[in-house]
């Protein structure tokens, strides 16, 4: 697929992520037009400065909640208030397993109803992370739910730091479960061409990978 790049957010959240790396992945979506970046909020300002040099074309992406989901959902609303002030256009938010596997969907379906809340009213857009590996079909489908009422943009597979990369039955699984209005991003050991295809063929709109380079030089 020689336009694979669009469907691309190159992605870099490391624990020891430099400014440096931040630079030169702002550097690759120019260069590449990747669809977006995805970075650590504590750079977000960076990005945004160094895309709005060079390519402002390519959204800044950065992560809520990461990787657990457990935090307050006060905290995950000041983080994407925080996120948006400083530049951010997507905000990757992880949903709180823990209360989903305590069977308590009165504060599961309160933390998206929030976080959708805080990034709508600041005209950004969310994707909120299920973790489908460690959820089952029925857990998946309520997830859908409380997004379709919560008006969430985006589903996404995973983190990809839980030992669970996305694969093409996740992404069927969203499909089928979610209306058509609202996308899926795969994300999680994407490393590879054949990977990222068979996740696209899937119904993936988005492919979050630190692997974008060389995906699109393989197609190529």
């Amino acid at each position: 697929m020689s336009d694979i790049a669009k469907f691309i957010e190159q992605t870099l959240l490391k624990p020891d992520t430099c400014l440096a790396d931040v630079r030169r992945v702002c550097e690759e979506a120019q260069q590449h037009k990747f669809a977006g970046v995805c970075i650590p909020p504590f750079f977000v300002r960076d990005a945004r400065r160094f895309i709005d040099e060079m390519s402002p074309k390519t959204r800044i992406v950065t992560v809520v909640g990461f990787p657990m989901g457990y935090s307050a959902i006060a905290a995950k609303s000041e983080e994407i208030k925080r996120a948006t002030e400083e530049g951010a256009d997507d905000i990757d938010a992880v949903i709180n397993i823990s209360a989903l596997k305590s069977g308590n969907w009165n504060h599961v379906g309160n933390d998206i109803e929030a976080i959708a809340l805080a990034t709508n009213l600041r005209g950004r857009t969310l994707k909120i992370i299920l973790e489908c590996g460690l959820l089952t079909y029925d857990e998946i489908r309520r997830v859908c739910e409380l997004a379709v009422s919560s008006r969430v943009a985006w589903l996404k597979t995973g983190t990809g730091f839980h030992g669970h990369p996305a694969t093409p039955e996740m992404v069927r699984t969203l499909r089928a479960l979610a209306p058509a209005n609202i996308k899926i991003k795969a994300a999680g050991g994407i490393r590879t061409l054949a990977d990222a295809q068979a996740l696209i063929d899937a119904g993936a709109e988005r492919v979050g990978t630190s692997a974008g380079v060389e995906i699109v030089r393989a197609s190529r």
